[in-house]
């Protein structure tokens, strides 16, 4: 069944970015799924992705209508309100298709619709800058899907693949995103957080020095940690994630920077938070991730604190 009708449920960097390239090729066929309150913001003072304005197609919850495609682009802490927010536009054959960073999303989602029309997938390589509701840009990245872990080509991977053929979206199709997904978390553990306390933007890491030592010191705790998960990761990640963060604008800043700057709630729960609970329980020491976590927590807390 050819994928015709798309629900997207979260306009941050990656809800735009996708949403407007899809947005291009089937029109009003894309639907953004989001509160009346979301959509007079949208409405009044526009979307934008690259200093174009988004021609995008709002519902709220109560007027959304089946969907072929789900894709959320929320962040972790509002993916179970997402949940029930698109349950009106989940039919039979619907799939599903998460952006959002960390390793648990896909357990949420199948818990809630079950793993039949789950698509295992993660976005990598793109440097966006986010204010407001407008987005740019240098690299839009590509998304990276498959099965969970079963090397066997399946009808819904190659619904996805030919949808996205048709609009024009880059991607990659992985069938162990099983461990796609841990290496990508093990890139975020590094990148996000040590940009986040000791740099302003990629170009912090992208050259030899403390900063660049320290991600790769973060990244390295993820390897044993996620082989006590069932997981191989191994130093060949480490490799290629540094050659996607040196291919990357020195300008552009991962989400979590953003969210600092911002003096938004951070993921650091999902990152260093993760990587040290798993430590602890396994018995291997994170010391550079309770170090990373430490540091951007005292960080939110002075910004909490002069807020009030």
């Amino acid at each position: 069944m050819k994928i015709k009708k798309v629900a997207i449920i979260g306009l941050g960097a990656l809800g735009i970015l996708f949403g407007a390239r899809i947005a291009q090729q089937i029109g009003d066929d894309l639907t953004i799924i989001a509160d009346q309150k979301r959509i007079n913001n949208y409405q009044k003072n526009g979307v934008f992705c690259n200093g174009i304005p988004c021609r995008f197609h709002y519902k709220t919850p109560e007027q959304a209508e089946k969907a072929d495609l789900i894709i959320f682009a929320v962040k972790i802490n509002g993916l179970r309100d997402a949940i029930e927010v698109v349950r009106p536009c989940v039919g039979p054959d619907t799939l599903m298709l998460s952006l959002l960073n960390g390793i648990t999303s896909e357990a949420i989602i199948g818990e809630a619709f079950g793993e039949e029309n789950l698509i295992w997938s993660c976005a990598q390589g793109m440097d966006t800058l986010k204010s407001g509701n407008a987005l740019t840009y240098t690299n839009a990245g590509m998304i990276c899907f498959g099965n969970r872990a079963d090397d066997q080509p399946t009808e819904k991977i190659m619904r996805v693949q030919e949808f996205f053929d048709r609009v024009g979206i880059a991607y990659q199709i992985d069938n162990r995103m099983d461990r796609k997904i841990w290496s990508k978390f093990m890139l975020n553990v590094g990148v996000n957080q040590v940009v986040s306390v000791y740099g302003q933007n990629f170009g912090s890491v992208k050259k030899s020095g403390k900063a660049r030592d320290l991600m790769i010191a973060a990244m390295a705790e993820v390897i044993p940690v996620a082989k006590q998960e069932g997981v191989a990761l191994d130093e060949a990640d480490i490799t290629y994630w540094l050659g996607v963060v040196d291919a990357l604008s020195d300008t552009g800043k991962p989400s979590m920077r953003q969210d600092v700057e911002a003096k938004r709630p951070s993921e650091v729960a999902i990152f260093s938070g993760t990587v040290v609970a798993l430590g602890q329980k396994h018995g291997i020491k994170t010391p550079v991730n309770a170090m990373l976590y430490d540091k951007i927590m005292a960080i939110e807390k002075d910004y909490h604190q002069f807020s009030k």
